[in-house]
């Protein structure tokens, strides 16, 4: 099977000023662009409302960022902390994936634990200890007198 290819016949432009682009269609058929001139005004015109509109760009973040400044800090903080923790997490998991890792944790964990009902709990004497060591330190954040909180 003979598969012929025809091309489409373009007729020399500078001398007939038309070229046949589909069979059977005519210059009458085909539409025409508006002259150049009328459009390039609308161009002119978009172009310096969209060149105005980017120059005051800054102007604009700085007066959203003056209007909103602790809601911004606010949700930055926000991001940041959930963004730490989870990375936190993530390293703590990679950790604990660690054969004998997590169980040597848990083990330095229950020791502590141990240590602490021991050290601080079980005696009336260390219990007062503990409360007046956790009354200095509610004292040096809070910066008050227990008393007054109580009132």
């Amino acid at each position: 099977m003979d598969t012929e290819l025809q091309q489409q016949q373009y007729v020399d432009a500078a001398s007939q000023n038309q070229i046949e682009a589909l069979k059977g269609s005519e210059s009458r058929n085909l539409a025409m662009l508006p002259p150049a001139s009328e459009n390039e005004e609308q161009w002119q015109k978009n172009g310096r409302q969209i060149s105005i509109f980017l120059a005051k760009i800054p102007e604009y973040i700085g007066r959203f960022y003056q209007e909103y400044k602790l809601p911004i800090i606010s949700f930055a903080l926000l991001v940041i902390t959930v963004t730490v923790l989870r990375i936190f997490l993530a390293v703590l998991n990679a950790i604990n994936d660690i054969p004998l890792v997590s169980a040597f944790l848990q083990l330095i964990g229950l020791g502590y634990t141990i240590w602490f009902t021991f050290r601080y709990l079980l005696k009336d004497s260390t219990r007062q200890e503990f409360t007046g060591e956790i009354s200095l330190l509610k004292k040096q954040i809070l910066g008050r007198e227990e008393s007054q909180t109580l009132n």
